[in-house]
C-alpha cells in the first residue's frame, strides 16, 4: 500500500491557502511525485492562510517555496515546477507526465473548466475546490459531486459552463454548506483555517482513493 502511495502521480495547480496544505499532506503522506503549477509570487496578504508563506520570503515565486519545504520535508520527493498561468493553451505540458490525480486549487473558472475537460479526455482523477473566502466554519466543509453543491457563487458558475459544454457534473469537488459572509469589499476575506482545512481535506480523499484502489 505504501508503494502505491509513493509511485503515485499527482498535478496540483494552485499552491495557494487551499493548494499549500495539500501539498504539505500529500509529501508528508509519502506521495513522491508531485507536479506544482502556480504564476503567483508570496505576498503579505498570504500570510494569514498560506502555509509557505513567511516574512523572509515575500516576493518569491510560490512554486520555488514550495519546492524546498516539500524537499525539506522529504528529500527525495520528486517534484517539478511550473510557474506559469495554465489554461487550454499550455495545458499540454501535463502530458510530459503520466498522472494519477489532478487537484484544481486555483481560483480562475477558465482553468478550472481547462482542467476538468483535460482530466475527462485523459481519464486522469480529479478533485477541485470551491469557494473557501468569506466562510468562517471549516466543519461546513464537505466533499461531494459538483451537481450536489449549493450557495457556492463558484460552483454555480461551473456548473452553467460545464451543462453548455455537455459535460457530466459528476466531478468531485470539496465545497462548504456555510453561506458566503455578505461583505461588499471587493477583496474577497480568507481565514487562517478554512483553506487549509479544504487543501487537507484534498489530501485525505486522495490517501484513502489510494488505498480503496489497492485493495480492489
Amino acid at each position: 500500500m505504501f508503494k502505491k502511495i509513493k509511485n503515485t502521480t499527482v498535478a496540483l495547480i494552485g499552491v495557494g491557502g487551499v493548494g499549500g496544505y495539500a501539498l504539505e499532506s500529500l509529501v508528508r503522506s509519502g506521495v513522491s511525485n508531485i507536479i506544482i503549477i502556480d504564476n503567483d509570487k508570496i505576498d503579505i496578504t498570504n500570510l494569514n492562510r498560506q502555509i509557505i508563506a513567511l516574512e523572509n520570503n515575500i516576493g518569491q515565486s510560490k512554486v520555488d517555496v514550495a519546492k524546498a519545504r516539500a524537499l525539506e520535508i522529504n528529500p527525495e520527493v520528486n517534484i517539478s515546477c511550473y510557474e506559469t498561468f495554465l489554461l487550454d493553451d499550455n495545458l499540454d505540458l501535463l502530458d510530459n507526465f503520466s498522472l494519477d490525480y489532478i487537484i484544481d486549487a486555483c481560483d480562475t473558472i477558465t482553468t478550472k473548466i481547462a482542467l476538468i475537460k483535460y482530466a475527462k479526455a485523459k481519464k486522469i482523477k480529479i478533485i477541485s475546490s470551491m469557494g473557501t473566502g468569506k466562510r468562517l466554519d471549516a466543519t461546513k466543509l464537505t466533499i461531494t459531486t459538483l451537481d450536489k453543491t449549493q450557495n457556492d457563487p463558484i460552483a454555480k458558475i461551473l456548473r452553467k459552463k460545464l451543462k453548455e459544454l455537455n459535460i457530466s457534473l459528476k466531478i468531485p469537488v470539496i465545497w462548504s454548506k456555510e453561506l458566503p459572509l455578505k461583505i461588499t469589499s471587493k477583496e474577497i476575506p480568507s481565514c487562517s483555517y478554512v483553506p487549509g482545512v479544504a487543501g487537507l481535506y484534498i489530501a485525505n480523499y486522495i490517501i484513502n482513493d489510494i488505498i480503496k484502489s489497492s485493495n480492489d
